[in-house]
């Protein structure tokens, strides 16, 4: 029989205006591996932050081996016996791993000097105890997202942690990684006895790694079941609370004629280092191009030089066969090119506007929405906002809402809304479902998929490879602000794509010669 080793009993949450948990009642067993899942906003990581210390419940109490707990702290948690490593990972990058993983605690010398080779020989039995390649005189910043998360759990191991929570652990990683990792966990638990609880949305993850899996909605614990019992089907239809059909979306169709092209584009960040170094492909109508990479490889200017938002500093960028030489917003909108920026609150919305403010953007100066250039024709605006929030399910009180007090996944949709609504033959579309909940997500998919059919040529850039696999007719890779593969989607892998992702295709190349 399974051994208890947390209770969580009648937990809830208020934070003003919001109840994050709702009398929840949650048993975590000893030595398993348990998911948490849910929608954004559904309470699990608000939970977790609970048992971590981070909040106070509002009401309930916390049980670690049958004895109350009180936990007001990240450091009344640590005494328990319990780590938590955050999704945006808290290392300093000009420090080494072994300075990372003593910060806080470090080994001294002469009372007040921290003890350097003390700290080295720490981080190296700690990594060899734990089967952990890294180096303990490495500095952060040179270190790839898998490495550097091993760092932190590390720090948490460090610390004498046999509880360890991971928030969306596998949210940056690569295929390799994200198995690495798994290696990892599924070390700890079984020749080191720790147990692992993770906060994640990818069910396929849950099905692999997990030993039981607990399902929230709206601050509410839905149920709690063994993996074995569950499937995809299943655990969404309990995220959501109806049936959501993820069914495939290609459909065959050949693809039309190109009409966008680049060669051999440069481009710097924004400290003037050069960011997209010979970047070339062509994009044609009625396809959709994913582009695959670990972010921080040139995704990012990619999308914002093809849009006009970053000088092209050399190379040539051709619309339907004609070089453009005048990159700039304005233009690029006019030569039929509509982009959904990455960040949605910083480049896609005003938060203080209302809906049908945001939804006229890019048409405030041009008819019918117009008259005599300087007056809004409000029965026109009206008539298409309320039409455009029919047809994406906007869920809003009404068109004057304020777009701040939507939920993430409605902000996106007004957002895809009004980018969609123009009809453009070009989109550019950056991180759609990021944020996003499962039945948003859904529906988003859908409507890029409709686009496409309709003979629209989108360039689509995601962090999450399944998504990439699921809609990309074509798919390239980039790595370090350079090409370095082209598939057509059903010819490749998962880890085929990890590989070229992370610059390693070589290792693919050297195992097919073999």
């Amino acid at each position: 029989m399974a051994e208890k080793l947390i209770e969580l009993k009648n937990i809830s949450k208020q934070f003003p205006g919001v109840l994050a948990n709702s009398n929840v009642n949650l048993t975590i067993n000893k030595g398993e591996i348990h998911a948490i899942i849910g929608e954004n906003g559904a309470g699990k990581t608000t939970l977790m932050n609970i048992l971590y210390g981070l909040y106070e419940p509002t009401q309930g109490e916390i049980f670690i081996d049958g004895k109350k707990a009180v936990i007001k702290s990240p450091l009344d948690a640590i005494k328990q016996g319990i780590g938590m490593v955050h999704q945006h990972f808290m290392l300093l990058p000009s420090l080494s791993v072994a300075e990372n993983v003593v910060l806080g605690s470090e080994p001294k010398k002469k009372k007040f000097f921290m003890d350097y080779d003390k700290a080295i020989e720490i981080t190296k039995n700690l990594a060899q105890k734990y089967g952990f390649k890294v180096d303990p005189r490495e500095k952060i910043e040179a270190l790839s997202v898998g490495v550097q998360q091993r760092v932190e759990i590390l720090k948490v191991l460090y610390r004498g942690a046999d509880i360890l929570i991971l928030d969306e652990p596998t949210a940056v990683l690569t295929p390799q990684e994200t198995d690495e990792l798994f290696n990892v966990i599924r070390k700890l638990v079984s020749d080191m006895n720790k147990t692992v609880i993770i906060i994640t949305h990818k069910l396929q993850e849950v099905l692999a790694i997990s030993d039981r899996v607990s399902v929230m909605r709206q601050g509410k614990l839905i149920g709690t079941l063994p993996t074995q019992q569950a499937d995809a089907k299943i655990l969404t239809e309990m995220m959501v609370g109806k049936e959501v059909l993820f069914h495939d979306l290609h459909r065959e169709k050949v693809s039309g004629e190109k009409v966008l092209e680049v060669k051999d584009i440069k481009a710097k960040d924004n400290r003037g280092l050069t960011v997209l170094n010979g970047v070339s492909f062509s994009l044609r109508a009625g396809e959709i191009l994913g582009v695959a990479g670990v972010e921080g490889n040139g995704q990012s200017e990619l999308v914002e030089v093809l849009t006009g938002l970053r000088n092209l500093e050399d190379g040539d960028y051709f619309i339907n066969g004609k070089k453009i030489t005048d990159v700039n917003p304005s233009n690029m909108r006019n030569l039929g090119i509509s982009h959904v920026p990455e960040d949605r609150l910083t480049m896609g919305l005003s938060k203080e506007a209302s809906l049908w403010e945001n939804l006229l953007m890019g048409l405030q100066h041009k008819k019918p929405f117009v008259v005599k250039k300087i007056h809004l024709n409000k029965k026109k605006i009206f008539e298409r906002t309320d039409n455009l929030i029919k047809e994406y399910d906007i869920r809003a009180i009404d068109r004057y809402m304020k777009v701040k007090k939507l939920s993430g996944g409605n902000m996106q949709k007004v957002v895809i809304a009004r980018e969609f609504s123009f009809d453009s033959p070009i989109l550019i579309i950056a991180q759609p479902t990021r944020g996003v909940d499962v039945g948003a997500t859904e529906f988003i998919h859908n409507q890029i998929m409709r686009k496409r059919n309709e003979g629209a040529a989108i360039l689509l850039v995601s962090a999450e490879l399944d998504e990439i696999m699921r809609l990309s007719d074509r798919i390239i890779t980039i790595y370090e602000g350079s090409i370095t593969g082209e598939f057509k989607n059903k010819e490749v892998t998962k880890q085929t794509l990890g590989l070229y992702m992370t610059g390693k295709q070589n290792k693919l190349k050297g195992s097919e010669d073999n």
